[in-house]
């Protein structure tokens, strides 16, 4: 048995990973490369093994860069399954189609800049037709339901917490008389955040496969964290100004409005409109009323008492291109929550161009930017960005609340591995992926310490024998 890595290793975006298996190949993720927009071209177009080599996937859930690049990767002649959970089947038929949607609205207003600086047009990365496709190869399954890939290759998907649906990819491989267990983290979540039940821990691993997103990194109290937003809000309506919330559609949108809603409950949210401008964080709020099954006990109680925890009187969510642009024109203090979070495509952009020059006004940053986004160069404060090739110079405040952050930190890893490793008997080997240089190495040395197993870091084309 063989693992390669090629995306997410030495980064945090684009996860996708090959385990070979007598001379299958099966994908752990196949997300779509975030950064500039030439590299994301190249990285994503250009598979690094023909796509119809792939005999099957396995999605660990729904964000997109961990499922955007199926589209191509089916377009491309992938012929197999993607195996997921019933969740994230769910979820990935909007987000799918929504980033398809994204991209070609995005180019074609792109193209209309450069046809008036004499450029050629540039073509959409892949399209709804392919995204549609891309849709019939999906099978969901439920937590803890055993599924063979392979005749001597089972797996069953176990909740990680972080999102709606996403799973831990728990892998047995059975070979020459012996079986094998591969654990594969995905993104892993938190202990006792809202909304979600917290990770779950496998038993009986030999290699474990761990994000370390913030791997080096501590979360503040997410107790303190409703407060805080609070007090951001009360500071920016006194000088007049809007709230700017680049958010992931899928998971961080649903955890601010739960935040807001309890502000709001408790008379602590200052009396303004707050809008949720995404038709896919619309959808998507719709798909988690309907999987009631991945909330924890405090959110299906307020259920039960029919109280809706994704909505309150102030909140409008917004669906029309119309009502979305009628919020730049708004001259009064609002929260305008919109994706995509990392801020590389959809309306995000056109709200950040309208009042980025403000200095009234805040974007506020709920979630991690990796390297190379527009999100990561207002969160280093750089004074001027680019937005639809344009120079837009940053007069507004800039601000981070890493609590709303789905990603476990430092000491919720170190916990994980401890508890899997205290749960297996021969736990062999640890890759460490999903993470900025600085961050895995953290997690390593941390893991080392406690542990005493000496984690492997790969680099990208990097293969192992497990």
């Amino acid at each position: 048995m063989r693992l390669q890595f090629y995306g997410a290793a030495g980064n945090t975006t684009g996860s996708m990973h090959v385990l070979d298996f007598e001379g299958f190949r099966i994908l752990l993720d196949c997300g779509l490369y975030q950064g500039r927009r030439q590299e994301y071209y190249d990285r994503n177009l250009n598979f690094p093994f023909p796509p119809e080599s792939i005999h099957s996937v396995l999605l660990s859930h729904a964000h997109i860069d961990h499922s955007g690049n199926l589209p191509n990767l089916v377009k491309q002649g992938f012929k197999g399954t993607v195996f997921t959970t019933t969740a994230t089947q769910d979820l990935c038929g909007a987000m799918l189609r929504d980033s398809a949607h994204i991209q070609e609205k995005d180019v074609e207003f792109v193209n209309k800049k450069r046809a008036k600086r004499g450029e050629p047009p540039v073509a959409p990365l892949y399209t709804m037709a392919d995204a549609d496709a891309s849709l019939f190869h999906f099978n969901g399954i439920h937590y803890h339901r055993v599924f063979h890939v392979l005749r001597d290759l089972r797996c069953a998907y176990y909740d990680a917490g972080h999102i709606l649906g996403s799973a831990l990819t728990v892998i047995d491989a059975r070979a020459n008389g012996a079986t094998r267990r591969v654990v594969y983290t995905g993104d892993l979540g938190r202990f006792n955040l809202p909304i979600l039940r917290d990770p779950e821990v496998p038993t009986e691993v030999d290699t474990l496969i761990i994000e370390s997103t913030y791997g080096g990194r501590r979360h503040s109290d997410i107790a303190q964290v409703e407060q805080q937003l609070a007090e951001i809000v009360r500071r920016v309506v006194d000088r007049h100004g809007k709230i700017i919330i680049p958010s992931f559609s899928v998971g961080r949108s649903q955890e601010l409005v739960y935040s807001l809603h309890n502000l709001s409950k408790r008379g602590e949210l200052p009396e303004i409109p707050v809008y949720v401008d995404s038709p896919l964080a619309v959808n998507a709020t719709e798909i988690f009323r309907h999987h009631q099954e991945c909330f924890d006990e405090e959110t299906r109680a307020m259920i039960l008492l029919h109280e809706d925890p994704f909505g309150f009187d102030r909140l409008e969510y917004v669906r029309s291109v119309q009502r979305s642009k009628e919020l730049n024109d708004l001259r009064q203090p609002c929260i305008i929550i919109s994706a995509s979070g990392m801020c590389e495509a959809g309306r995000i952009l056109h709200h950040l161009r309208n009042n980025v020059g403000d200095k009234r006004n805040l974007i506020l940053f709920i979630g991690f930017q990796a390297e190379n986004t527009l999100g990561r160069r207002l969160v280093d404060h750089q004074p001027v960005v680019r937005i639809f090739g344009e120079e837009q110079v940053v007069r507004a405040e800039v601000e981070r609340l890493d609590a709303f952050s789905a990603h476990a930190d430092s000491a919720e890893l170190i916990n994980f591995v401890q508890l899997v490793v205290h749960r297996s008997r021969d736990l062999r080997r640890i890759f460490i992926v999903h993470g900025e240089p600085d961050q895995s190495a953290a997690l390593a040395d941390r893991i080392a310490y406690e542990t005493g197993i000496k984690a492997v870091i790969p680099q990208r084309g990097e293969a192992f024998d497990i």
